[in-house]
């Protein structure tokens, strides 16, 4: 009994002893940049490489799931040990247990906050160090641009005829891409092969890793109501190496959305790059609703830097230079989200999404969605020179 007892002392104690190095170099991966290239580049991929596949079996978002549970192991566990377990001992007459058999209150918050620190750690090695990457002007040699008013206002117009343009094609008009059909089969197939096929293209001349996963299964979330309410249309599951999708995403917002998550999937964690990569795949794309997608998915970004920079009555005419369906699609969209949304789950989800931004080293916070159209016009600058 005494060897037992000293190998599970033992075997605590290693335990313990793993996590504190685990924490160590992912506090250092995390101050240091070059480590965080190091990781990006070579680490995650074999990491992606790895998990990918395993949660790709199951048909359902395992990281969904872990979280959850997680959050109720962690909530209900203090309450069976401190308040439950002895009361349903005396209720079905089990044998009076010895003095000290039920861990102490200190014993079974530790063993939450020992519990909360692994699934940190597993976050961080899983995905999370791709934060601590250099950003992308220093990964692709682009530089910042000021961009005078002259030069925005042609970008903003060059943006809107593009968008009008496919607005009118014949492969878009005559399609359900106006209407609020639901995403098939046959459109997920059709997206993830054209993204697929423009991620393999750039690889990491642009700055992100080429796909390390050719057959990658995106998941529909599991609690796809409660995303709507709180205003979310995808995620990367960092657990388990999977990205999911929203199941109340519209059909012409689908590819744009599958290509910033597929961004996040191959390792891309600021919102406002994953943004400008899905912009930049789409668009590329010979699919000509991979490319409306592309150009529709940041005209809010594009109307309101519109409105911020030109001002006033150069938006009310940028307005009316978009085709009529387009602003009757962006009115629809508006309506259709905001009729799924809770109030107060969206301004909470809100809330812990900036701490969570803001944690991870992104000082925009949620702002660094729109920072998509300073990396375009950077990105193009870069190109023409």
């Amino acid at each position: 009994m005494k060897i037992l007892h000293t190998f599970r002392l033992n075997r605590v104690k290693w335990r313990h002893w793993l996590l504190l190095v685990l924490l160590l170099l992912i506090t250092l991966a995390k101050m240091i940049p070059l480590w965080g290239f190091i990781y990006t580049t070579r680490i995650y991929p074999i990491i992606g490489t790895l998990l990918s596949p395993i949660s790709g079996f199951f048909p359902f978002a395992v990281g969904d799931i872990f979280i959850v549970l997680s959050i109720a192991w962690v909530i209900f566990y203090p309450i069976y040990e401190i308040g439950l377990r002895k009361k349903l001992a005396k209720r079905y007459f089990f044998l009076a247990a010895k003095k000290g058999s039920y861990p102490k209150k200190k014993v079974i918050f530790g063993r939450v906050a020992e519990y909360l620190l692994w699934v940190y750690a597993w976050f961080y090695i899983a995905w999370g160090l791709n934060y601590s990457q250099p950003n992308i002007y220093d990964r692709i040699g682009m530089k910042p641009v000021e961009v005078s008013e002259a030069k925005f206002k042609a970008f903003a117009y060059q943006y809107a005829d593009s968008l009008n343009a496919l607005s009118i094609s014949s492969d878009i008009a005559g399609s359900s891409i106006f209407s609020d059909s639901i995403v098939d089969d046959g459109l997920k197939n059709r997206v993830r092969d054209a993204v697929l096929k423009e991620y393999n293209k750039i690889g990491y001349k642009e700055g992100i890793n080429a796909p390390f996963n050719q057959h990658p299964h995106v998941k529909t979330m599991v609690f796809t109501p409660l995303s709507s309410m709180s205003g979310v249309t995808g995620s990367m599951g960092p657990f388990f190496c999977e990205f999911t999708l929203n199941g109340d995403i519209l059909p012409h917002d689908y590819p744009a959305t599958y290509a910033h998550e597929f961004a996040h999937f191959l390792g891309v964690a600021n919102e406002g790059e994953a943004n400008f990569y899905s912009y930049i795949v789409c668009t590329a794309s010979a699919d000509k609703l991979m490319r409306f997608s592309g150009y529709y998915h940041i005209f809010f970004h594009v109307l309101n830097n519109v409105f911020d920079i030109l001002g006033e009555k150069e938006g009310e005419k940028f307005l009316k230079h978009i085709r009529p369906e387009i602003i009757q699609l962006a009115k629809s969209d508006r309506r259709y989200w905001l009729g799924k949304r809770c109030k107060a789950l969206d301004a909470a989800q809100d809330f812990i999404f900036e701490l969570y931004l803001r944690s991870n080293h992104v000082a925009e916070g949620r702002k660094s969605y729109s920072g998509v159209v300073g990396l375009i016009l950077a990105w193009e600058e870069k190109n023409n020179t």
